[in-house]
């Protein structure tokens, strides 16, 4: 079973002042794709926080799985894919690109998206928006290729055929 991270990034999540909505939802459409939900954390749109708890997930907790949720826009306080690229080793450019494709059919804001996706060590980081739509929408549409995507990363030497 894949075992997964949830980070959301919000400063007004992370102080108390807004409940975290899109966290508990990844959550739950990881749990309904039979992927055991390790964690569930907020942090704040830092740099550092982001790269901190990326780190911890992926190095010491394990996690096979990381998404986090919010700050993949064009704000000016939206660092998470900059946090993200910090600590990966290898991007894997067709996963934001399907999640942006996709969402332009919805929104024409889903070009705005600066989500990526990419690999640490045995891990996949994968950005998603910030709200629960956005969660629901993006995650549709790279589940079918997160089981896939994690046994290969971790050395699985199956055909890749589908």
């Amino acid at each position: 079973m894949i075992r997964a991270a949830v980070i959301t990034v919000s400063d007004k999540g992370s102080q108390g002042q807004r409940e975290d909505v899109s966290g508990p939802e990844a959550a739950r459409l990881l749990a309904a794709a039979e992927v055991e939900v390790l964690s569930i954390r907020i942090v704040p749109d830092e740099v550092e926080d982001i790269k901190e708890i990326l780190i911890e997930m992926a190095d010491r907790q394990g996690a096979d799985l990381i998404v986090t949720t919010g700050g993949t826009g064009v704000s000016p306080r939206d660092v998470t894919p900059e946090a993200t690229r910090a600590v990966l080793e290898r991007e894997i450019p067709g996963m934001g690109e399907a999640m942006r494709r996709a969402g332009l059919d919805v929104t024409p804001h889903a070009m705005l998206s600066r989500a990526l996706a990419g690999i640490r060590g045995r891990t996949l980081i994968v950005n998603l928006p910030g709200s629960p739509r956005g969660v629901r929408e993006n995650l549709a549409v790279i589940l079918p290729a997160i089981s896939h995507a994690v046994a290969k990363i971790q050395g699985s030497d199956a055909d890749c055929a589908i």
